[in-house]
């Protein structure tokens, strides 16, 4: 990877690394994907591989993030209602990475519960 890039996001397909390397692109911001054309030849490897990889030039990083944040889509309820962050009410709440500490959640991560973070104060519920 170019060190002149850094990651601003993965995604799972191609086609959704596009959108927002479009709008990232329409701000004027260097932008590239990596792993795009692997996944595109083979889309059960993306897991695999980490994903599409969207890069932005480190002097446009804190830009891209921002209309980033805008932009993306956020939890929802099982009802299509906002989630609420508890400690600063923001509705910009994502799903939280697992954390498999017990052998039993690395054997069976079905079986772990769906936690959330929130994007503004990164509190975990």
């Amino acid at each position: 990877m170019n060190d002149n890039y850094k990651i601003l996001a993965v995604f799972d397909y191609s086609t959704e690394a596009h959108v927002t390397k479009s709008k990232l692109d329409s701000e004027g911001l260097k932008t590239l994907l990596m792993d795009e054309k692997t996944i595109d030849t083979d889309p059960l490897v993306s897991n695999a591989i980490g994903g599409v990889k969207l890069l932005v030039h480190k002097n446009d990083f804190d830009k891209a993030a921002t209309i980033y944040n805008e932009i993306r889509t956020y939890q929802k309820d099982k009802n299509g209602n906002d989630i609420f962050c508890p400690n600063c009410n923001s509705t910009k709440i994502l799903i939280a990475p697992l954390k498999r500490k017990n052998i039993f959640f690395m054997l069976f991560p079905f079986f772990e519960k769906t936690k959330h973070i929130c994007n503004n104060c990164k509190t975990v519920f």
